[in-house]
Order: structure tokens, then C-alpha cells, then sequence
């Protein structure tokens, strides 16, 4: 790590990169020896494996059973710790990680897809946060920040950083949120998360143009309205959250063609141009979603996880990474290769329109 900088983008991306291409071996041939060389080289060793079992009423029920070894109970993630070799040539940057707390996306073999596609299709319906594989990595990374006893100013813990890709980026926006509300702030690195609404890339260029000139400006619009209106109490709640929200800055790692994450980048570019000409207008409508009103509407019971929590893609900052090169979009691999064999764009956005 004496090499590799806390402070540099680069650095940052490829090791948060690499700590979850870790995870993604270590699950899926059951060994370490694959999986090490992917944190050692960068002077980190396994401090704990996160597993749980699979939800799903096919393995609840145990209508399916890939032998002994009960496969419902899989590797979703690893806390990774610092730890260099003797020798002062060794020394960890100063805003370099301790920890790296990184979770794995989507595995399509037998022993995990069935546990894997069953939290997909809960992120499809938003339910995702009462999920226990979510509720077990956000306990995990609050235990391990508990035991922290290193902070720095503003409440913000750079000694523990967390990754994810795909669905392994969707536990961690959630635990990352999670912190967030309670004023924990931590270094977030997510590579290529789902984004489930209607994105207008995905249309042709016809109704693309009329989703960015119409439907987007009359969506803010109504919702700004109802905001001020029959929603006050909601739009009241999501102006609190996003206050609690808005210093954590998460990274977030996009390919203009993947279809599975295109979304972030329509919803924070939208956002920005509403921002820009209605400012009132988009000020209220950004924190509101119709889903969201229909949950107040109809529930209020905070078990359901829903609550005052707002679409995981409803984030007041965040700086979107823009890669178009490559030929695997939605893979990984393009995340840790150099700035030299990328076409990265950063963009920082933020709920005040900075």
C-alpha cells in the first residue's frame, strides 16, 4: 500500500475493484487460493466471510437440495483488513482503508443463483432493505464500525470503505445509506448498480426525446405539486432524510450501454437540467417518487421496509463515473484496467444543484 494512495481516484477504484472480484472467487470454487491473490496484492487479508442462507421458498422449503453442504447458505461478501508485511516499505497511505468491506453481485451456478435471483427480483420491487441478506451486512459493517474506534472530522470513517458490484452494489448502497441516516459517513465504491426504473436511453430516439422533454419536466412538475399539497407530511420526511443524506458522497461506477444501471445516469442528468431551469420545481420533485406516495399512502408500518426510505436511486449527492469503452458493460473487469484504457467521465451531482 505504500504505493497506492488513499487520495487518488485510480488507486481507489482498482482496489475496490479487485476486493470484490475477491469475493466473487472465493464463492465460487470454495477456496481461498484464487481469492487471496486478489486483496494480498495490495496488502490485505480476510478478517470475516459473510454468509446467509437463502429466503427464497425453494430453499426455505428445501424442495431443492444440491447436497450436503446445504448450497442455500452462500458467500455474499468479506471484510477485508489491512495488513502489511513487516518492514517500514510497507506503510498504508494515510487515506488508504483498513477495512474494505466488499460484496459480490449475481453468481449463475446452481449452488447461489436460486439465493441470488430471489434478492434481484425483491431490488426489482423495492423490498430489498427488508431483505436478511441486507439486514445481515448492514449488522456486520455496524458491528465492525463500532469497533473502530478511529474517526475523522465530520463524523466521517475513511478507515473502511465499502464495495459492490451489481447486486453486491445494491447491499452496499443499502448498508451505506443505513449509515448515512445515523450520520456515519463512509467511503462507497459501487460498480454497475441495477437501477429498476424506466430509463430513457432505453427507448428508442423518438420517445427518448419526448421522455426528456415532456415526461420528465410534467413528472416533476405533479410531483412538485403534490409535495406542496395532500403530500406535505412525505415531502417533509424525504426534505429531513436528504438533509441526513447529502454529506455522503458515493461513488458510483456506470457504463453508458448497460441497460441494468443506465438509469443513474438519466435520473442524475435529468435531475441536473430541472435543477438548472425550475430549481423550486425540481428542488421538491427530486425527493418525492409516485411509488413512494402510493407506500405513504397505503402503509406506514416501518417493518416493511419501505418506509421514509425512499428509492435506493433518490440520492441528494453522489459522483457518477461514466465509462463508454469496453465490451462487456455490465462486468467488472473494465473497473480495475487504468485510467489509460478508459473513457471515464466524473461528475459530481448534489441536492443543492452544485
Amino acid at each position: 500500500m505504500m504505493h497506492i494512495s488513499g487520495d487518488n481516484d485510480e488507486h481507489r477504484r482498482c482496489v475496490a475493484a479487485c476486493g470484490v472480484q475477491g469475493v466473487y472467487a472465493l464463492e465460487d470454487d470454495q477456496t481461498e487460493r484464487r481469492a487471496r491473490a486478489w486483496w494480498e496484492s495490495f496488502h490485505f487479508r480476510k478478517r470475516e466471510v459473510l454468509k446467509f442462507r437463502c429466503e427464497c421458498v425453494l430453499c426455505r422449503t428445501n424442495i431443492l437440495n444440491f447436497g450436503s453442504n446445504n448450497s442455500s447458505c452462500c458467500t455474499y461478501g468479506a471484510i477485508l483488513e489491512h495488513a502489511p508485511p513487516p518492514g517500514a516499505g510497507a506503510r498504508r497511505h494515510p487515506s488508504a482503508p483498513r477495512y474494505i468491506v466488499a460484496f459480490r453481485g449475481t453468481l449463475t451456478r446452481h449452488a447461489t443463483i436460486f439465493a441470488d435471483m430471489h434478492l434481484n427480483l425483491k431490488i426489482l420491487v423495492n423490498r430489498q432493505h427488508a431483505c436478511g441478506r441486507f439486514g445481515h451486512a448492514r449488522d456486520a459493517v455496524g458491528s465492525l464500525l463500532r469497533s473502530i474506534a478511529a474517526t475523522t472530522a465530520g463524523g466521517k470513517r475513511s478507515d473502511v470503505w465499502l464495495a459492490g458490484h451489481s447486486l453486491g452494489a445494491s447491499i452496499a448502497l443499502d448498508v451505506g445509506r443505513d449509515m448515512a441516516r445515523g450520520g456515519c459517513y463512509v467511503p462507497t465504491f459501487l460498480f454497475n448498480p441495477p437501477q429498476v426504473s424506466l430509463a430513457p436511453g432505453m427507448l428508442p430516439p423518438v420517445l427518448n426525446r419526448v421522455a426528456k422533454g415532456v415526461i420528465y419536466p410534467t413528472s416533476y412538475a405533479v410531483k412538485a405539486a403534490l409535495g406542496k399539497t395532500v403530500m406535505r407530511s412525505l415531502e417533509r420526511d424525504m426534505e429531513e432524510l436528504f438533509e441526513k443524506l447529502a454529506p455522503w458522497v458515493p461513488e458510483i461506477y456506470v457504463h453508458e450501454k448497460d441497460v441494468i444501471c443506465r438509469g443513474f445516469i438519466d435520473y442524475f442528468e435529468q435531475r441536473q437540467k430541472m435543477l438548472d431551469r425550475f430549481r423550486r420545481v425540481a428542488k421538491v420533485g427530486m425527493k418525492l417518487s409516485f411509488r413512494d406516495m402510493h407506500v405513504h399512502i397505503h402503509s406506514s408500518n416501518p417493518a416493511n421496509g419501505e418506509d421514509l426510505r425512499g428509492r435506493p436511486h433518490l440520492l441528494p449527492s453522489a459522483r457518477l463515473w461514466k465509462n463508454s469503452s469496453g465490451d462487456d458493460p455490465h462486468g467488472l473487469l473494465q473497473w480495475w484496467q487504468p485510467d489509460s484504457k478508459l473513457k471515464l467521465i466524473p461528475t459530481r451531482y448534489s441536492c443543492h444543484g452544485s
